[in-house]
């Protein structure tokens, strides 16, 4: 499993130019934090050569360690290598992506698979090449609306769409969301938070994974201890 560790992003709470100041990779381009963005970019396009995933799901075992900022992050870096892409909030019980782009939360994933929108009349363009659908209204019960088929027949359309579709989740740990929508995309990340994450709530998150067959492409920890030269640390040698 390969792991980046980046240091935590801005603080919550502070807007840019309706971009939240977590998004770093939009907002300051040549920042340390956006080059490690990059490098996890980077690790994306080249670890899996022969079938690299085009739908990934963006996920962490706990809540408050970064999963929504880096599914953003990762998404802007990847438009700016000329990937299409798309972001889709799949967290339809406390959706926050679109306020990371300073986007209304009116319509979205939910209309869709309720059948009431098609996907390009709820997605926005904030940035050239990329794309984001908000979750839209909080539905009775978003892990029945995942399974029922119609996530996965959204999937499918974008992925004849775009390079990279990102899915941001809820933390998988707290609800099965996470666990249903691995199933229907091709890979997974997972974020923690080297202070937050606790070692068993990990361990449980990945054995869920693992029990349903997601191909769990690595880890981006938060918020880790960093050495005087060093801002992050990329390492592929456990596999």
């Amino acid at each position: 499993m390969a792991n980046l560790r980046l240091r935590k992003q801005a603080r919550k709470g502070t807007e840019t130019g309706g971009f939240s100041r977590h998004l770093v990779a939009a907002l300051d381009p040549a920042s340390t934090a956006s080059e490690a963005y990059r490098t996890l970019r980077a690790s994306l396009l080249y670890a899996v050569v022969d079938a690299p995933p085009e739908a990934i799901l963006i996920t962490g075992p706990g809540s408050d360690e970064g999963k929504t900022t880096t599914c953003a992050n990762l998404g802007v870096v990847l438009a700016q290598a000329d990937k299409n892409t798309l972001i889709i909030d799949g967290d339809l019980r406390e959706p926050t992506l679109h306020s990371m782009f300073g986007m209304r939360n009116l319509t979205g994933v939910v209309n869709v698979l309720a059948g009431e929108r098609n996907l390009s009349e709820v997605w926005e363009e904030p940035l050239p090449g990329l794309k984001v659908a908000p979750a839209g209204p909080i539905p009775p019960d978003p892990a029945e609306l995942l399974s029922s088929g119609h996530f996965a027949a959204l999937l499918d359309q974008a992925r004849q769409l775009f390079d990279y579709v990102l899915v941001d989740s809820p933390p998988a740990a707290s609800v099965s969301d996470p666990i249903i929508i691995a199933t229907q995309t091709d890979a997974v990340l997972l974020v923690l938070d080297f202070k937050r994450t606790r070692k068993n709530v990990l361990r449980d998150a990945v054995r869920n994974l693992e029990t349903v067959g997601a191909n769990i492409l690595g880890t981006v920890v938060n918020n880790a201890k960093q050495t005087k030269t060093a801002y992050y640390y990329y390492d592929k040698s456990s596999g």
